[in-house]
């Protein structure tokens, strides 16, 4: 996508602050950070988000959630605790469309489900 500010980060066109990177994601802090620790960790393919994913994409997801377990250890957010947090659409605050998991922690968070 050539207006997909996520794949301009992949490419290297717009600098990122990266935190982890393997053949299938990549994992950078947000530039606005809702907690003390705010990944997002998105995946290497360009999926506009959930509503594209298919039973082909089922190993990725799986992927992309235990990438999200990872570096809440090497962060030291696991033992405190973490959210890990997908928007899917525009109601549901997504802003970005390509698919990306928000790793949040450092915090206490009040619940919101």
């Amino acid at each position: 996508m050539n207006d997909c500010i996520f794949c301009k980060i992949l490419q290297g066109e717009i600098p990122s602050k990266k935190v982890y990177e393997d053949e299938l994601v990549y994992a950078f802090y947000d530039i606005a950070p809702a907690a003390p620790v705010h990944v997002l960790i998105i995946p290497k393919i360009h999926l506009a988000g959930m509503n594209e994913a298919t039973e082909e994409h089922k190993a990725l997801l799986g992927h992309i959630l235990l990438t999200a377990q990872k570096l809440a250890d090497e962060l030291g957010i696991s033992k405190s605790g973490y959210r890990i947090i997908n928007n899917c659409g525009e109601n549901a605050g997504q802003t970005v469309f390509h698919m990306h998991f928000h790793l949040l922690g450092g915090d206490t968070f009040t619940s919101l489900v």
